[in-house]
């Protein structure tokens, strides 16, 4: 587990959580203490656990897509925390119904949770304490996968299009490499070099990090 420091206000925590180890996060607004879960494979105590000692409260989980390992804690979230929203962009939603038929293809037995409460809106711009991240479509991984991007801190929660060396997977319902690779391509690296991005899987990176090495975004 991780947390890195503070940018602007905004702090992020993250728990690897096994079999595909997954990066379940805890972010949230210092100078507010309101937090999120985001992406929440598991590992919900732990992630409240250190919401508890930097004294930030959950008030709600935001997906970036609805693949089981980004998912399969939500349950015990909602279990844990009440009824807090739950955000998905709708065009997720037939993934997310689908989660424990997801859970068979890998041979796991994964609880269903509950349905999101709230669609996300392409655009929108949400409010976490005095911190705003704008809604960022980005399909290609799946038909709703968004990022969420925090302009002012330069950061971007990226989900599965962009990893650090590498891209997301393809080759599971509802991929398609092209509509991958145009949404990294016109959707991210417009960012600008300077914007840190939080994987979904493996370790965080840079834009312009993975513009220079990333040997799919080779020209």
């Amino acid at each position: 587990m991780n947390a890195q420091d503070p940018i602007d206000g905004l702090f992020v925590h993250c728990e690897v959580v096994e079999p595909f180890a997954e990066n379940a996060r805890l972010v949230g607004c210092t100078q507010s203490g309101v937090a999120v879960l985001v992406d929440p494979g598991g590992h919900v105590e732990q992630l409240m656990e250190v919401a508890s000692a930097r004294g930030l409260e959950i008030e709600a989980i935001w997906l970036t897509h609805a693949h089981l390992d980004h998912v399969t804690g939500v349950a015990d979230a909602i279990a844990r925390l009440g009824q807090v929203p739950i955000l998905l962009l709708r065009e997720d939603l037939p993934l997310y119904l689908a989660v424990a038929q997801q859970g068979q293809m890998f041979g796991l037995d994964v609880e269903q949770p509950p349905e999101p409460t709230r669609w996300l809106e392409v655009g929108e711009t949400l409010e976490l304490g005095k911190l705003r991240a704008q809604v960022l479509h980005l399909p290609g991984h799946s038909p709703g996968h968004v990022g969420f991007w925090f302009a002012a801190q330069q950061t971007i929660l990226s989900g599965d299009v962009l990893f650090a060396g590498s891209i997301g997977r393809t080759d599971l319902p509802g991929g398609d490499y092209e509509t991958l690779m145009r949404s990294i391509r016109e959707g991210m690296l417009p960012l600008g070099d300077e914007v840190t991005v939080l994987c979904g899987h493996g370790p965080d990176t840079t834009i312009a990090r993975e513009r220079d090495s990333n040997p799919f975004l080779a020209s």
